[in-house]
């Protein structure tokens, strides 16, 4: 795998944190920062995704009425 360095403002706390993590883990500030936004970008990536295909089946008309979804969560545990 190829890298490259990023540079990246932080508040002074966030990095005294990232510090006292990397010392307590024995591990660089560089392999725990890259790990954070390694998490970041594939929990965000998943939801924008996500929500595009939401939007898109919406586009299509893929849609379940509203009242239709009321409904039916109304009747959830009436069938008891």
């Amino acid at each position: 795998m190829t890298s490259t360095t990023l540079t990246v403002r932080v508040d002074t706390s966030v990095n005294e944190r990232l510090e006292r993590l990397a010392k307590s883990t024995g591990r660089s500030h560089a392999v725990l920062a890259a790990e954070a936004i390694n998490e970041y970008l594939d929990l965000n990536e998943s939801q924008v995704s996500g929500i595009t295909r939401a939007t898109a089946s919406l586009d299509c008309g893929e849609a379940i009425p509203h009242d239709e979804v009321r409904d039916w969560v109304a009747s959830w545990g009436l069938n008891d």
